[in-house]
């Protein structure tokens, strides 16, 4: 930041829907600012606009028009974050040097737009790699083979050159560094959504303790005041005893406000510290140096770590209102967790239904294919299969060809006569070349499970016996409400639902036919037809 005040600014510019600076900003009847596009997408097939920070609604659709005030402010912003890159200068220029705009990492040169021209017009040069202009040249050429650093090994989590691919790396898992660098920025995102939810979880936890206190202090002016009321008609020993009562409620109440000044504070210190990682997520979301970004970000992806809040709280009451509120809650939300289940029921789910096959490049080399792409068991010889990045080396799984990111979709699949088996739908860049003994959802697997005959479980970290045995299963995924449901089919009952998860990635139907139990388990999984 060009400034101390540069991250509190960052925030005030900040859209609360993309949690991007302004773009095209407007502002509604209530005053909150958003971008034009995000509200406009915000109130898409809605009846009734809201605003959506603060919910109010209005009778009407409004007629936004941009703020250009606010705008202009948003640009003069960008362009102060730019004055911190440093300048480079063309190196082929004479002595009165002009501003290099792009670097060849072919010529290992950087070019003005004079000297630069050539690299756009003539066939062969047309061939380099051009980045944006770089001071440190050095850091994006191979030393080993002084070429270009167009690769990332995800084996070795090192960027590397053509050269090195036909060597140490042949072997080895390499992308082009744009596609490695997409990924990390699609983490750095969502990394950056997490840091932004921790922060309104914690300022929400402050009022949360400062509502406590003042409510505690209100019950105690009221206990007070009835002690006081019951102790004034008794003899003067019981007046000892009151002094004595009030004595310690407001030694109480003092050590409630101390304890809430000291989490307070230790809340807004976390809250500082997460505005300044965000900042640094901000910046580095928006860079085009892929090198820079994978080189730097990797110690910003996972989420900070901090002291669970969910639990700390200062008691407000002193008799049983909180008790009977909290069992109140959790009434309700059970009641809303049974209405949303209910409303996806098997029937219809069933109207979601799409055609599944098998994918052979992701199939496991133990596993026997149908030619239909409908049916997979576990073989006893292992196949002699081209290399594939998208095969499970070790796990014993297949995915399907189609690939869901957004809608609804359902399947069936037929488990009868097996004694294990895993289904349901992973994530597009799970793991496929280490074997894990029990896939979960942290590991980008949303699945239902048999294992040995009769144990039916779902599985995640802990996981859920359940007391069905079904013989075919059916498999719901909404992807925008992060929903993933499991039925047997011939009752047609739940199962069981993965509820608010986040999807940020293709989702792929799963399957695992599991060992063959000495052939106990050699039925084949088999693909249904969706039957009318």
């Amino acid at each position: 930041m060009a400034s101390s005040s540069g991250p509190a600014l960052n925030e005030e510019l900040q859209c609360s829907i993309c949690l991007e600076v302004f773009t095209d900003p407007v502002t509604t009847p209530c005053g909150h600012n958003f971008c034009r596009s995000c509200l406009s997408k915000c109130w898409t097939n809605t009846k009734t606009c809201f605003c959506p920070l603060c919910k109010d609604t209005f009778s009407r659709r409004p007629d936004l028009k941009i703020n250009t005030t606010l705008r202009e402010v948003v640009q003069h912003f960008n362009e102060k974050l730019n004055l911190g890159e440093p300048e480079v200068f063309c190196d082929v220029c004479g002595e009165r040097k002009q501003k290099a705009v792009k670097t060849c990492l072919t010529c290992q040169c950087s070019y003005c737009e004079t000297h630069l021209e050539p690299h756009l017009s003539v066939p062969r040069l047309k061939k380099h790699k051009l980045i944006n202009a770089v001071e440190n040249l050095e850091d994006y050429i191979c030393q080993k083979h002084e070429r270009p650093l167009e690769l990332f090994c995800r084996d070795d989590q090192t960027c590397v050159c053509l050269s090195c691919t036909e060597g140490e790396h042949r072997t080895h898992n390499t992308v082009p560094i744009e596609e490695e660098s997409r990924e990390k920025k699609n983490q750095l995102v969502q990394t950056q959504i997490d840091v932004h939810q921790m922060i309104q979880d914690r300022m929400k936890k402050i009022q949360e303790i400062k509502h406590s206190v003042e409510l505690r202090k209100r019950n105690t002016e009221e206990e007070k005041s009835s002690i006081v009321e019951l102790f004034t008609d008794l003899i003067c020993s019981i007046e000892r005893c009151q002094s004595e009562q009030l004595k310690m409620m407001e030694e109480q109440q003092k050590t409630a406000e101390k304890q809430a000044e000291v989490l307070i504070k230790e809340l807004q210190q976390e809250i500082t510290e997460l505005k300044r990682r965000n900042t640094e997520l901000e910046q580095l979301s928006h860079t085009d140096d892929h090198l820079h970004l994978i080189q730097m970000s990797s110690s910003l992806y996972s989420r900070p770590h901090s002291k669970n809040w969910t639990e700390i709280r200062i008691d407000s009451d002193v008799n049983l209102k909180s008790l009977i509120s909290a069992l109140t809650e959790l009434k309700k939300t059970q009641e809303t967790l049974n209405e949303k289940l209910s409303q996806t029921g098997l029937k219809w789910a069933q109207t979601f239904a799409v055609d599944v096959t098998l994918d052979p490049d992701t199939a496991n080399p133990y596993l026997i294919l149908s030619e239909d792409g409908k049916q997979v068991s576990l073989g006893d010889i292992k196949r002699n299969v081209p290399e594939n990045p998208k095969r499970f080396d070790h796990a014993v799984c297949v995915l399907a060809k189609q690939g869901f990111s957004s809608g609804r979709f359902y399947y069936e699949v037929q488990v009868k006569g097996k004694t294990g088996w895993d289904l349901g739908v992973a994530r597009e860049f799970i793991n496929r070349k280490e074997d894990i003994w029990l896939w979960s959802t942290a590991d980008g697997f949303w699945a239902l499970s048999l294992w040995n005959g009769n144990e039916y479980s779902i599985i995640d970290n802990p996981s859920v016996s359940l007391s069905l045995k079904p013989e075919k299963v059916g498999v719901f995924v909404d992807y925008e409400e992060g929903l993933v449901s499991f039925y047997e089919v011939e009752s047609r009952s739940h199962l069981y639902s993965f509820t608010g998860q986040t999807f940020t990635e293709k989702l792929y139907p799963y399957f695992n036919p599991g060992r063959n139990d000495e052939g106990k388990n050699s039925n084949p999984l088999i693909i249904s037809p969706l039957m009318d």
